[in-house]
C-alpha cells in the first residue's frame, strides 16, 4: 500500500523514469571559454546558503521572487527588506554582494577542488528529482564520490543504533538483497541499523548513499571512519551543510528529511517509538513514499516503533521480495530471494540436535531466553544448560544476546 501527501508529487513508478542519463563530473559547466562563470556561479549559491539565518525554505522563497541566486545577490537593501527579510538576513546578503572576506565560504569552495567532490543545486538538471519533489528541499547538495548515485532508485534503511544482533542481521541481510536487486541503500552512517545498510550493499559491490547530518567533511561518529572511507570511493556522502559544520542535534531531523527524500520508500528495522527512525518515517509519509517495518519480538523495546507503524498503516516486510513487489517492479532479479518458503526448507534440511542437546535448542525460541528460564522449561541442571549453550552457539542455531539467547533463523 502507498502513503502519498495529496500535495506531494507522486514519485516515478517506472523503470524508464530512472534511465541512465550521462552524468556531467563538474556541476557548474562554463561558457565556451569562460572558466571563470564556472567558478563565480559555485560562489554565488555558497555565498547566499552560507549567510547567518538562511534556511532552505527562505532559500527557495527568494529564488520564487527574484529567479536566479546572481539576481537575489544583486538586490539593494529596499528590493531584499520589500520580500520581508529581517534586517540582519539583509545585511548578510549585501556583504554577500559586496565580497566581504569569509572563512565558511574560502573552506567551501577549497573543499570543491578536490577530486570527486561535487556541488548540487536546486536548479541543476542534476538534482535528484525524488528530492526536489519534497517540500522545502536543500537549496544545495555537497556530494563526495559518486553524485550519479542520487538518481538511482533507492530504499533507505534506518533503525536503531542499538540494535539486537537479529535486527543487526536483518539490516545487512536486506540490504544485500535489495542492492543485488539494483536498488541502492540509503541510510545516515548511525552506528547500528544505518552502518549494517551500507554495509551489506558494498558486500555484493551494490550502491549505497550516505546522508550526513554535519559536514561533508567530517566522520560522525568516529567508530565507522573506515566505513565513511570505503562509502567516499564506492559509493557517495551527501550533506546539505558546509565542510566544518560539526553534527548538531538540530542537524538529524534535517538529515532524515533527505534520506526519505532521495528513496522510493524507507525500511525500518528496528526502532523506539520515540527515535529518529520514527522521524525519518514520519517524514516519508508525509512525502509520499512508501514505509517499510519488520516485525520482531514483543519483548523487544527496540521493535516498538516497528509495530506502531504496522498498526498505523505501513507494510510489514518478511523479506526483501516483499519491498521490491510493493515498489511497483521498478527493478526485477529477487522475486523469491530471501523467501519465507525458502527459509523453511533450508532450516528443514539441516541437522537438529537430539537428546537433551535438542530439548534445549527446542525451549529457545525467537524470543531472548535466559539460562535459568532453560532450566524451568527443561528440568536440566544450570551446568548442563551452559555447556549445551555453547555447542549450539558454535553450530550457529542460537545467538547470544545482551540478556540471553535466541535462535537463528536459516540464511
Amino acid at each position: 500500500m502507498a502513503y502519498r501527501d495529496s500535495q506531494s508529487q507522486p514519485y516515478p513508478t517506472s523503470a524508464e523514469s530512472f534511465s541512465a542519463q550521462p552524468f556531467v563530473a563538474e556541476l557548474f559547466v562554463a561558457e565556451p571559454g569562460s572558466v571563470k562563470q564556472s567558478t563565480n556561479t559555485a560562489n554565488a549559491w555558497l555565498a547566499l546558503s552560507l549567510v547567518r539565518g538562511m534556511h532552505a525554505r527562505l532559500f527557495h522563497q527568494l529564488l520564487n521572487k527574484f529567479q536566479t541566486v546572481e539576481n537575489i545577490l544583486a538586490s539593494d537593501k529596499a528590493s531584499l527588506g520589500a520580500a520581508g527579510l529581517k534586517h540582519n538576513i539583509v545585511s548578510g546578503i549585501i556583504k554577500c554582494a559586496e565580497g566581504m572576506p569569509d572563512q565558511a565560504l574560502n573552506d567551501s569552495l577549497n573543499w570543491l577542488e578536490a577530486p570527486n567532490h561535487n556541488l548540487l543545486t536546486c536548479q541543476s538538471k542534476l538534482y535528484p528529482p525524488l528530492l526536489k519533489a519534497i517540500p522545502d528541499p536543500p537549496p544545495i547538495l555537497y556530494v563526495c564520490g559518486q553524485p550519479d548515485y542520487l538518481h538511482l532508485p533507492q530504499i533507505a534503511i534506518v533503525g536503531s543504533r542499538q540494535p539486537s544482533s537479529g535486527g543487526l542481521r536483518n539490516a545487512r541481510r536486506f540490504a544485500r538483497e535489495l542492492a543485488a536487486s539494483g536498488f541502492g541503500i540509503t541510510s545516515g552512517l548511525a552506528r547500528g541499523i544505518d552502518a549494517q545498510g551500507h554495509s551489506g550493499a558494498l558486500d555484493i559491490k551494490g550502491k549505497t548513499v550516505a546522508v550526513l547530518g554535519n559536514g561533508i567533511d567530517k566522520v560522525y561518529p568516529a567508530c565507522n571512519h573506515a566505513l565513511y572511507e570505503q562509502i567516499k570511493e564506492q559509493g557517495a556522502l551527501v550533506s546539505e551543510f558546509p565542510p566544518g559544520m560539526p553534527p548538531l542535534r538540530e542537524n538529524f531531523p534535517r538529515r532524515n528529511r533527505i534520506i526519505s527524500g532521495l528513496s522510493l520508500g524507507v525500511l525500518v528495522v528496528e526502532a523506539g517509538e520515540k527515535s529518529g527512525s520514527m522521524i525519518t518515517a514520519r517524514q516519508a509519509l508525509e512525502q509520499g513514499r512508501e514505509v517499510f517495518a519488520i516485525p520482531g519480538s514483543i519483548h523487544n523495546p527496540v521493535a516498538r516503533g516497528c509495530h506502531k507503524l504496522i498498526n498505523e498503516g505501513a507494510k510489514l516486510v518478511q523479506n526483501a521480495a516483499d519491498i521490491v513487489d510493493e515498489c511497483g517492479g521498478l527493478l526485477a532479479g529477487i522475486a523469491t530471494m530471501g523467501s519465507t518458503g525458502q527459509d523453511h526448507e533450508a532450516l528443514t534440511k539441516r541437522p537438529l540436535p537430539t537428546g537433551d542437546l535438542g530439548k534445549i535448542f527446542n525451549a529457545i525460541g525467537y524470543d531472548i531466553v535466559t539460562p535459568d528460564e532453560l532450566v524451568l522449561a527443561t528440568s536440566l541442571a544450570i551446568h548442563d544448560i551452559n555447556a549445551a549453550l555453547i555447542e549450539l552457539e558454535m553450530q550457529g542455531l542460537i545467538s547470544r544476546e545482551r540478556t540471553g539467547y535466541i535462535r537463528l533463523p536459516a540464511m
